[in-house]
């Protein structure tokens, strides 16, 4: 599924998970918002969540991820795979068209509507119209600089906000410390 709507990236290093996102919500080809915020904190701020796509869709699929960290006791991997399976076995879910990352002290997940569950390998992932961009600024940061998750997720952001058009500079940054 290709999104063409955000861009949000998570990074992890000593210790720390930044997650990152930029305001921008456009409608076909006009910019409809520049400051939105599409990187939350659920359960008292131990957990972080970004979504890409549609808006309304994400917000539905943020306030059922919630949900199934409640049902399940916080503990993430298992309220997303949940999320996954109903994601991809509801008819009614099935149509929800957006992408989310997700992240606590420990792991970062991205989940998809098609029962996808990953975790990257490298400890960065990125979803969105200019997250290969932003994936791709945060790897190579990663390996020649010694910054902070926060720094490396600000700055690939701006990379990919200088090359996606929907992508723009308003970034909205989180942390989590393990």
């Amino acid at each position: 599924m290709i999104t063409h709507s955000t861009t949000v990236i998570a990074v992890r290093r000593d210790g720390v998970v930044a997650m990152a996102a930029d305001g921008q919500v456009t409608f076909g080809e006009s910019v409809m918002k520049t400051r939105a915020r599409k990187v939350q904190r659920l359960r008292g701020g131990s957990i972080l969540v970004g979504f890409a796509g549609s808006t309304a869709d994400a917000i539905a699929l943020v306030e059922r991820f919630e949900a199934k960290l409640e049902e399940f006791g916080g503990i993430l991997r298992r309220a997303a795979v949940e999320l996954a399976k109903d994601w991809r076995m509801d008819r009614s879910m099935r149509q929800l068209q957006a992408l989310m990352l997700v992240a606590d002290r420990t792991e970062t997940l991205l989940l998809s509507g098609n029962g996808d569950v990953i975790e990257p390998d490298d400890e960065v992932a990125a979803i969105g119209s200019g997250g290969t961009q932003a994936l791709a600024a945060a790897r190579a940061l990663l390996r020649a600089t010694k910054w902070s998750s926060k720094q490396v997720v600000e700055e690939a952001m701006n990379i990919a906000a200088d090359i996606c058009l929907y992508t723009n500079h308003e970034i909205v940054v989180e942390e989590l410390e393990s």
